[in-house]
């Protein structure tokens, strides 16, 4: 279907322009004033268009977890989160659901799932994710979450005794299974793409990764994973290693231009000189290293060294949300108090630009998305300036940044396709999604987890807390 989004307000150096812009089979074909009407007319005055976001690091799934898990550090925190995974793929797909109808109505139009897996039901429950996707009609990068090592070896043994348990996964089975994933779902063209996602090196052996690198290669597929999220991680590369876990993906060929790393809290300047002239991604979760007291991720040094950072909501129980205009928000603001030179802080068109054409970057995808540039694909969000929380008029890109809109999305497009319209999603009834939600679920409170309790006297051991 074919658009014409006529005297909408879009970004121009050095402030804004209105303009008409026209999609035409999936892209956007043409940006100039008083175009000739093609397909269907979008009124866009007093709106914003802006490149769609990439949510580049998430785990749908958590959706039913969001709110109930404590206030607890990374390590203790997924302890319990593993002893209550969802029991079924049709929470998945709801979660899916959610997820992307979340991600759509914050500005994204592209979604990073780092996706757990139920036992046994691999590729029921990617199924599941896929459909959810599909429906909604977001893009998606689907990475199944695999690990060949238990939560066990997570930790580092500081110099206890500390035996691991042994895993049933092996890096055979594994990459069996990611070979079947990606010949099932695998698919570009209709906006769904695999992803090669190794859970972290604190619970992948080389082995798979290596097996990882090579499908990734045969298939050109993404790369993604957990990297250096805690100071226990840190610890263990260097028990695990004897050097630090940057240099150890780089010796397994697993760094490059379509890798994109989620955290990377823990660097030093060589790592980041590392991920510099590899040019791997950085994707950057404030909220979720706040929530589990991770630390603050050094980003302005990633940027000035020339690393490419985007911004990630991160699973909905260690944010718990997945309010991607939120996660820029904190993102940029965070980092002010690290550096008292004001100019080195990240402007709110410096955070969009980080979102939209950042995340593209990270997914191998810069020349098809990511900015207003005629012939890219039309991943396009249209945001209502007359909103209260976009009021009075200043200026609509800091206000969307550094303030609090809400229901500020009034379109959204993902190749081509109109996905929400005045403010609704189109292709999913999110009422009955709300009700569904609401009807498998209940309140919950006082939980114990049992992993929990077997990991806690030793992580307070080793990371030198009282016990």
């Amino acid at each position: 279907m074919n658009f014409t989004i006529q005297n909408v307000l879009i970004p121009a150096e050095p402030g804004y322009q209105t303009i008409d812009v026209q999609i035409q089979a999936g892209r956007i074909a043409a940006i100039a004033p008083n175009l000739e009407v093609i397909g269907t007319v979008v009124d866009g005055r007093h709106k914003l268009l802006l490149p769609g976001f990439v949510n580049a690091h998430t785990h749908s799934s958590e959706m039913w977890q969001r709110g109930i898990i404590p206030p607890a550090p990374l390590e203790l925190w997924i302890a319990e989160l593993y002893d209550f995974a969802p029991p079924d793929p049709e929470q998945v797909y709801l979660s899916a659901l959610g997820t992307a109808i979340e991600t759509l109505l914050s500005g994204g139009t592209t979604v990073v799932d780092h996706l757990t897996l139920i036992p046994g039901q691999e590729i029921e429950t990617i199924a599941a994710a896929v459909r959810g996707y599909r429906e909604v009609g977001i893009r998606a990068f689907v990475g199944p979450l695999i690990q060949d090592e238990s939560l066990t070896a997570s930790l580092p043994a500081g110099g206890k005794a500390w035996e691991p348990l042994p895993c049933a996964e092996t890096a055979e089975s594994l990459l069996m299974l990611m070979q079947e994933v990606v010949e099932k779902f695998h698919r570009p063209d209709e906006g769904i793409e695999i992803m090669v996602a190794p859970t972290g090196f604190q619970l992948c052996s080389d082995e798979l990764f290596k097996g990882l690198v090579a499908l990734s290669q045969q298939h050109q597929l993404c790369r993604h994973t957990h990297l250096l999220e805690t100071k226990a991680q840190k610890m263990l590369a260097h028990e695990k290693y004897g050097c630090s876990a940057v240099q150890q993906m780089q010796h397994l060929g697993f760094l490059g231009a379509k890798t994109s790393l989620a955290h990377c809290v823990w660097l030093d300047d060589a790592d980041i000189t590392l991920l510099a002239a590899t040019q791997s991604t950085v994707v950057h979760n404030p909220l979720s290293n706040l929530r589990l007291g991770s630390g603050i991720a050094p980003v302005f040094k990633y940027l000035q060294a020339g690393v490419n950072v985007t911004f990630g909501c991160d699973g909905a129980a260690s944010n718990d949300s997945q309010d991607l205009l939120e996660a820029i928000k904190i993102g940029s603001l965070l980092h002010d108090v690290t550096d008292f030179d004001y100019r080195n802080w990240i402007s709110p068109r410096q955070a969009i630009a980080m979102a939209s054409l950042g995340g593209a970057k990270g997914l191998g995808l810069a020349e098809e998305l990511g900015s207003l540039t005629v012939g890219k694909q039309a991943d396009l969000v249209l945001y209502d300036l007359t909103r209260l929380a976009l009021l009075p008029r200043t200026d609509p890109i800091g206000l969307l940044v550094l303030g609090r809109p809400t229901e500020a999305v009034h379109s959204a497009w993902v190749k081509g396709d109109r996905v929400v319209a005045d403010g609704q999603v189109v292709n999913v009834d999110v009422d009955q999604l709300r009700q569904t939600l609401f009807d498998r679920s209940e309140w919950v409170f006082n939980r114990h987890s049992l992993n929990v309790q077997q990991f806690e006297t030793h992580y307070r051991s080793v990371m030198g807390l009282p016990t």
